[in-house]
């Protein structure tokens, strides 16, 4: 069965970027099973209820500004599917958490830039699933829970967002610069809650972990990890899953390019 996956996306510009984060991802999707489907959860698509975009083909969405030209020329053009998002949105509805279909959506940045490096030929059809920032981990532990059933049917779970993203901190200057020590002790924080199931504590981490708030001043970019620990059968009276760190690296000193599958 496949594992889910929490992918930190970094810039929009990370597949044009010379750093490690790139070259992991370019390799990640060649190490996995090739699934028949994948469900994508981004922490740029943030709505009230759990919203699922259901469209034959996805457009390419370029959900930002002020970057170089060549950017906003690139297209993922993956193909949606109708049925799954049907199948998806049934099984988060019979979760007892309220959802709606989006028949004209496509695939925002923190979608299309991990899967143009894991699958850039573009031919695996995508299901993206929105985020609701204001109901917490919790919730999304159990919208993931909800979606766990597809891995028997070899689709995979994407959760992509960010192990740490504070802008403001950001060393524009140098892609490869150092981390702070504020960001290294947030991320180890994640890491040891994670490989040792603590599940209570993940769940409350801005309360728990060191430099919670100044790493994500807004946990957005936090919440899809939740998603997929949840998919991996975590839940209210389920144990944790296994957690396996993939990757670590960091962009621009601040951005944690963390990278987990859950099993």
């Amino acid at each position: 069965m496949l594992p889910t996956l929490y992918l930190s996306h970094g810039s929009p510009t990370l597949p044009f970027d010379d750093v490690a984060a790139r070259d992991f991802l370019r390799g990640l999707g060649g190490e996995l099973p090739r699934p028949d489907a994948i469900v994508m959860v981004s922490a740029h698509w943030d709505s009230p209820v759990a919203q699922v975009n259901s469209v034959t083909v996805n457009p390419t969405i370029h959900d930002f500004y002020g970057f170089p030209q060549a950017l906003y020329e690139v297209q993922y053009p993956a193909p949606g599917s109708p049925e799954l998002a049907a199948q998806v949105a049934e099984l988060i509805g019979d979760a007892g958490l309220q959802v709606g279909m989006d028949s004209v959506r496509g695939l925002d940045h923190g979608a299309w830039v991990p899967l143009m490096l894991m699958y850039p030929d573009a031919d695996i059809p995508v299901v993206q699933v929105s985020i609701q920032s204001h109901l917490g981990p919790g919730h999304h532990v159990q919208l993931g829970r909800a979606l766990a059933v597809l891995r028997e049917r070899n689709v995979l779970i994407i959760a992509s967002g960010s192990m740490t993203h504070n802008l403001r901190a950001l060393n524009r200057m140098d892609m490869n610069a150092p981390e702070p020590a504020w960001v290294r002790d947030f991320a180890e924080w994640m890491h040891d809650a994670l490989i040792n199931g603590r599940s209570c504590d993940l769940v409350s981490y801005r309360a728990l972990a060191p430099y919670a708030e100044h790493n994500h001043p807004h946990d957005d970019h936090l919440l899809p990890l939740f998603v997929a620990y949840g998919a991996a059968g975590a839940g209210a009276g389920h144990p944790a899953p296994a957690a396996t760190r993939l990757h670590t690296s960091t962009t621009l000193g601040a951005l944690r390019m963390d990278a987990y599958a859950f099993s």
